[in-house]
Order: C-alpha cells, then structure tokens, then sequence
C-alpha cells in the first residue's frame, strides 16, 4: 500500500511539473541561423 501511494505522488508530481512547463512556454531568446556543425572541421 506504501508502495502504491509513493507512486500516486510521484505521478502527482510529474504531473504537475508537465503543466508547469507548458503554461510556461518555451525559453525567450533567438536562435542562431548558421547551422550546427555535424563533424570537425578538416585540417589544412
């Protein structure tokens, strides 16, 4: 039975964390518009 309440309040608590992250939104800022580079670049 302890095992099952820890459970509900882990679920509460991700839950919650979820929804606290989407009524937030995403981060303000800006992205840059060059690309990542996928490999290292070759040596002359």
């Amino acid at each position: 039975m302890r095992a099952l309440a820890a459970a509900a309040v882990g679920l509460v608590a991700a839950l919650a964390l979820v929804l606290v992250v989407t009524g937030i939104g995403p981060p303000r800022g800006h992205t840059s518009p060059e690309p990542m580079l996928t490999s290292a670049p070759a040596h002359p």
